[in-house]
């Protein structure tokens, strides 16, 4: 009887390539661009951005899935979402989601007006008009699938708030990536440089630093790979998380067109 073919091996997290796992795919990723800026979004730039917030998102779950363990717990809730970001303010990406979220109120505490005067609660917003909190619901299959790929599992609020700073992550990005583009791209900007684990890290590559070194408004139109690296290094400041972010982009890249 001959010999039937083995069958490939299920891929774990700890196997699967960064292209393989991607909950984010480009025409999510697009669609959010196209919300944020006319422009077009080169195919390598859309999967350098997916890979970012994928990384994000890891880094997230994961800081979650411990503070959830030091209770015995392996169903996330949003009590370990805040104790993620407490321990690692790396992860405190997406905050224009915090005054949406319940989750976040006791973090932003109450507000008041220059005469003293306590500011309601922002109310959910009746506008048709797209927004990165209007649009969180397109992240929730994508968060779903990175949650099982992590082995997690988490209730519908911890769901929710991964949506939503997710869908701010990328939204801001694809705003400072135009923003990029706008005032000279890379020749402007520099290139991002990776560092190897135990070398020191670059300083800190801020947006009005960024600004400075333009002189005028780019021709170019089109958002590529490297300007979705330099809005990462806007978004992420100086630490592990924005390194892995960069080193993971690229490595998602390393095969796509530029098209």
């Amino acid at each position: 009887m001959a010999a039937q073919p083995a069958r490939p091996e299920r891929s774990g997290p700890d196997t699967t390539s960064v292209m393989d796992v991607s909950p984010f795919k480009p025409s999510l990723v697009k669609a959010v661009f196209r919300d944020v800026t006319p422009m077009h979004v080169s195919r390598s730039a859309a999967w350098a951005a997916a890979s970012v917030t994928r990384t994000v998102l890891t880094e997230i779950i994961d800081g979650a899935r411990r503070a959830a363990a030091a209770n015995a717990r392996k169903k996330l809730i949003p009590r370990d979402l805040l104790s993620a970001i407490d321990r690692n303010v790396e992860l405190e990406v997406g905050d224009k989601w915090y005054a949406h979220s319940p989750t976040f109120q006791g973090l932003t505490g109450v507000l008041y007006e220059a005469e003293g005067v306590i500011v309601p609660s922002r109310k959910r917003s009746m506008s048709r008009k797209p927004s990165a909190v209007v649009g969180a619901h397109r992240f929730e299959a994508g968060v779903k699938k990175l949650l099982r790929s992590q082995g997690a599992t988490a209730v519908p609020a911890m769901v929710r708030d991964l949506d939503g700073i997710a869908s701010v992550f990328l939204t801001d990005l694809a705003r400072d990536a135009a923003m990029v583009v706008r005032e000279g791209g890379g020749k402007r900007f520099g290139t991002v440089t990776l560092v190897m684990s135990g070398e020191p890290a670059p300083p800190p590559f801020l947006k009005d630093s960024l600004r400075a070194l333009s002189t005028g408004r780019g021709a170019r139109r089109t958002i590529g790979r490297d300007d979705i690296l330099a809005a990462t290094t806007i978004q992420l400041f100086g630490g592990n998380l924005r390194q892995r972010a960069l080193s993971e982009a690229r490595e998602a890249t390393q095969n796509t067109s530029a098209g």
